[in-house]
């Protein structure tokens, strides 16, 4: 490829090249959602940076089969053996059949994650919808004597499998400490050790959700699910495997053990991670009861909230930090963000007026040259961010008349708008209202404000006088400032 990306791969503790098994084709399964509740702030990280990801690779010119699988059944309380079912417990709760507690939420996260502009994956299987494929791979690794039957479950016995293979490869885990640390059972389990995981559980008789298998009727358990839609719909060896670092372990540690087990061989060349969203150094997160819905941010309804805050101001935010850097919220970030975001959109759209003249003193190769440095970098969409407000500073100053731009670089500015920012960064047009708290007055706003730069480059001060008083009667105030004309109401 004409602009090599290198990745950190989270198998191998370093950054790589990226080199697909079967180029140009690339295939690539991030873990989405389990559907039992509104999606919040934890959820759009992991979406917007592997939309990223999924937009860059296809720039790059890679046919990429993106897989987002949504998690239906099987995802116990406290990601342990134990406990309800977290759709199942919703049912009940709200008295619903549990796959009308799925169909909804995968409906409210399909519609957040459109408004946050995040591409729809290639295929999105359901959990729920590929029982025989993980019915088929728990019997593979039983019969590579990896696993073992007691009271109807299956559990993988990570002992036995250590002899073989080494588990702990992706978390650095300690299996011989692990091992010994939990060998005593208090004989009511029916683990080998407590380290063993389920990959097939029996059903109790109160459970609603269940398919019959050759052990039990029961359900198949959570890790499973990935392994088995992974294989099936990238291979039993594919390129990248992305989610938050909170699945690290256990749930990606024990799909590897799964995929090894039952294949004999490493199902992914590349485990991507994104770091976790805090509120106060906290992980934010709907076990810990300090998340914010998407739709308590793009509303402002929520008592931590000081405004509501839009869908475009949330993706900025979000590409501001590295994916690998966690990410504190505070409104005071986001204000900044949606102030950053507009100030962004807001020059680069001055590019579609300006008349190009002599060529001004900024090199548009270097910029060009720059986002794709740091895109090749570990996708430090940051590092991109940073270069695209050189390129503000210029185009408010030639919209200012203060220096000129050449046909060339109005061309290659516009070529740079197109890839960087819509493109791969996914950034777009949305009205700013939430952002910026103006409504759907802000387009008639930009109208005005430009009418108003026209009787002022005409040198009709009289007129651009009158405009800037009457919308002072009206209780808008205007604000010239080196970037631009803002607007705020009184």
């Amino acid at each position: 490829m004409e602009h090599p990306l290198k990745v950190y791969n989270s198998l191998t503790r370093k950054k790589e090249d990226f080199i697909p098994l079967n180029p140009p084709f690339a295939g690539m399964y991030v873990c989405g959602p389990t559907v039992y509740g509104d999606p919040h702030l934890g959820h759009a990280r992991p979406a917007i940076t592997f939309d990223v990801v999924f937009r860059y690779l296809q720039h790059l010119g890679y046919k990429v089969r993106y897989v987002r699988n949504i998690t239906d059944v099987g995802h116990l309380e406290n990601d342990a053996d134990e406990g309800e079912d977290k759709i199942e417990k919703k049912a009940k709760l709200d008295q619903l059949e549990p796959m009308e507690v799925v169909q909804y939420y995968t409906n409210r996260y399909h519609e957040f994650m459109n408004r946050l502009n995040v591409l729809n994956p290639s295929i999105e299987p359901h959990a729920s919808g590929h029982i025989p494929e993980q019915i088929d791979m728990v019997q593979k690794i039983l019969d590579n004597g990896m696993a073992y039957e007691a009271e109807g479950s299956v559990y993988f016995d990570v002992e036995k499998y250590s002899k073989n293979y080494p588990y702990g490869i992706l978390s650095g885990r300690n299996v011989d400490e692990l091992l010994s640390n939990t060998r005593e059972l208090d004989g009511q389990s029916e683990k080998k050790n407590s380290a063993d995981f389920a990959i097939w559980k029996k059903a109790s008789p109160t459970h609603i959700m269940r398919w019959k298998s050759p052990w039990s009727d029961g359900v198949p358990g959570w890790h499973m699910e990935c392994s088995a839609m992974g294989a099936k719909y990238l291979g039993e060896t594919f390129d990248i495997h992305g989610g938050g670092m909170d699945l690290l372990f256990p749930h990606h540690e024990s799909e590897i053990a799964q995929s090894m087990a039952a294949n004999g061989k490493q199902p992914v060349k590349y485990w991507l991670h994104n770091n976790m969203i805090t509120i106060n150094g906290q992980k934010m997160g709907k076990s810990l009861g300090n998340f914010i819905t998407l739709e308590e941010f793009f509303t402002g309804k929520h008592v931590t909230l000081e405004q509501a805050y839009s869908p475009m101001t949330i993706r900025f935010f979000i590409l501001q930090a590295h994916y690998r850097g966690t990410v504190d919220f505070s409104n005071a970030a986001l204000q900044a963000s949606g102030k950053a975001y507009e100030r962004l959109m807001k020059a680069f759209d001055r590019l579609d007026a300006i008349v190009p003249g002599a060529a001004g003193e900024f090199d548009v190769n270097k910029l060009s040259k720059d986002c794709y440095e740091a895109m090749n970098d570990d996708l430090n969409t940051p590092m991109v961010i940073a270069a695209l407000f050189d390129a503000v500073k210029f185009i408010n100053a030639v919209a200012d008349k203060q220096t000129s731009m050449s046909e060339e670089q109005k061309i290659a500015l516009l070529k740079i708008r197109k890839e960087f920012i819509e493109d791969i960064l996914g950034l777009k047009h949305e009205g700013l209202e939430a952002a910026s708290g103006k409504g759907l007055e802000d387009d008639l706003m930009k109208l005005i404000i430009e009418l108003r730069l026209k009787f002022r480059q005409d040198k009709n001060f009289a007129m651009s006088d009158f405009v800037r008083d009457e919308l002072k009667k009206a209780g808008v105030e205007l604000k010239d400032t080196k970037d631009g004309t803002d607007w705020n109401k009184n």
